[in-house]
This record gives C-alpha cells, structure tokens and sequence, in this order.
C-alpha cells in the first residue's frame, strides 16, 4: 500500500473501520483509534452488526456506530476483541457482519480474541497468527490450519494482520501507520503517547511463573520458587523431588493434578523464558544458554526450534528495539 502524506485532503485519508459488539474491551477500541487519528490521514469509524449503542465489557457505552448491513469498502477493517469471546459459541450476527466486509477492505486485522472471528472465516489458515497469551492455545486447538504464535505481539501475514492482547493493539496500528505513513511519523506518534514505537520483546514477559496456576501444596510451591530464583541451577527432576521430600513419581503426579503439566516440561519452559529475557536483554547466545540452565548453544537452540519455530538469534533479531518513544 503507497504511503499518504502526514496531511492527506479527505479523499486520500485511509479509511478504517472498528468492529465492536456488546462486551467488547474498550481498550481493544480506543487504542488502536487513537493511533490512528493522533497519525493523521485516517478516518475512523465504529462498525457494530446492527448499528446504533454498543455496551463495552467495563460498562461504558460507544454510542452512534454504523450497522454492517451494507458493506462498503475499507482500507482498514478493524476486530476488536472480548475478554470471553474465545469460551463462547462466536454471534452468527458478528460472523456474517465481518463476513460481508473482508472482501471489500484492503487489509483485515483482529486485536486480541478478534483472532477468534478471523480463524472462524477461514482467514487465519495456513496464515501466522497470535492473539492474547492466555487463549493461544485454545486457538491453535480449535483452529489447527493457523500457525499460531503465542510469543509475539502482532503479525502481519499478507493482508491479515493480528496482534496480541489489549495494549497489543496499539503497536499493531503503529506499524500500520509506519507502512502507511513511514517510519518517522510512527515514531512521532509513539512519541505522543508515550510508548515504544517497536517494543523489544513479544508476550515473553509474561512468563511461566504467571502464565503458572499458584499451587496449594506447599513442598511444590517451595520447589518451584527455587526454580524460578535460579533456572540456571544444575537441577533435574530427581533433585527437584527430592528439594521437595517426594519421590520423582510422586513430583509428576503433583504436577500433573496442580498444573497439568510435567516437572520436565515446566522445568524447560522456566529456562526457556529466562534464555529469552536474556537475549531481549543483549546477552549473547552462549551467554544464555549457560545463564537459563540449558548449558551449550546447541541445546538451547533445539528447544528454541520446537517450541518457538525459531533460533535465538532470529529471535533476538526480531524483538530488538527498532526505535523507542523516547
């Protein structure tokens, strides 16, 4: 898409529309529309199935949207996401309101659990995709054509783009208007509002101690927050069992009722997200590898590959800090 000019007249301004709905997150709205309007050379309007009131998840109401019932073109064509809309059968009215609009909009992007109504018309398969930390997985499980990818804070695959959750939404539209209106203009109005024009990092701060249901049993949780002080201890699940009085197959039997996972497995996730604050950190990979417990650069470069898809020097590559609001 040709880049506009900072002042475009009305016919040049790139046309966005919002969809919203009943329950909507507000931030999931407001955000990416105060990008655009703070960048200039958009025109943002609020789309919902029938038109009219529309009550956001917080209770506060988005009056005057436009009803979907005729279609008309968009440059942009906004899903905003609901904290529930993932655990819920999607509004037939929703599906057939978007529905009606993709074919006439230049690109189609979803914020949040907006994922969910992309994937369900078919607009997210064989495409990469993410959405909120929290419902990666149940998307990739009702969805399995999506290359799905929890750690990112958006992507933009062809004309589809989706980001992850709430304040995701502003980076996605900041790097539209940086294809829009360049690099300089994003980084003005990152400026403005006081945020990264490229945040270093994707949903990785959010990591396994918080994405971790908190445990009742207190040898367990004791374990776990030895772990978590130093990933880098020479630990295994012998000697997380025995740090905790139990047996290895009492240990996994524990974990699985607690957290529906292995000791092994939430042992590599932990290492794993402290090799990748590490390296969004400027560490080298060796420096790494031996600083999250998993020793050499060839060890953690296999787990990088099968669980991210990726190696760590990509994926230092890809989250460095292009450029920053300050």
């Amino acid at each position: 898409m040709p880049r506009r000019t900072a002042s475009p007249t009305d016919s040049d301004m790139l046309r966005v529309g919002i969809v919203v709905y009943d329950g909507v997150t507000l931030l999931d709205v407001s955000g990416p529309a105060e990008v655009f309007d703070r960048a200039g050379g958009y025109r943002v309007e609020l789309l919902s199935p029938d038109g009219g009131e529309v009550t956001a998840s917080n209770g506060l109401r988005l009056a005057g949207t436009r009803a979907m019932d005729e279609p008309f073109a968009l440059d942009v064509l906004v899903v905003a996401g609901y904290e529930h809309l993932s655990h819920h059968e999607l509004p037939a009215a929703l599906l057939e309101a978007v529905a009606r609009f993709v074919p006439l909009a230049g690109r189609v992007a979803s914020v949040c659990t907006g994922a969910f109504v992309l994937a369900a018309l078919g607009l997210l398969d064989g495409r990469r995709a993410t959405t909120h930390w929290r419902q990666a997985d149940e998307l990739a499980q009702l969805h399995p054509r999506v290359r799905v990818e929890a750690d990112v804070l958006h992507i933009a695959d062809g004309p589809v783009w989706t980001s992850a959750g709430i304040t995701a939404g502003v980076d996605l539209a900041l790097s539209m208007v940086e294809a829009d209106l360049g690099a300089d203009r994003a980084r003005e109005v990152a400026r403005e509002l006081v945020v990264f024009l490229h945040r270093s990092g994707g949903q990785a701060q959010f990591s396994t101690s918080l994405r971790t249901p908190v445990t009742t049993h207190t040898p367990l949780r004791a374990v776990m927050e030895q772990v978590q002080a130093d990933p880098a201890a020479p630990l295994d699940v012998e000697q997380m069992a025995a740090a905790a009085s139990l047996s290895s197959r009492q240990l996994t039997r524990l974990f699985r009722q607690e957290l529906d996972t292995t000791p092994a497995r939430w042992l590599e996730q932990v290492r794993l997200d402290h090799a990748k604050q590490l390296l969004l950190e400027g560490r080298s990979v060796t420096e790494s590898a031996r600083l999250s417990g998993f020793g050499s650069d060839e060890t953690l470069r296999r787990v990088f590959l099968r669980l991210l898809h990726t190696t760590p020097s990509e994926y230092r590559e890809h989250f460095r800090t292009a450029g920053t609001g300050t």
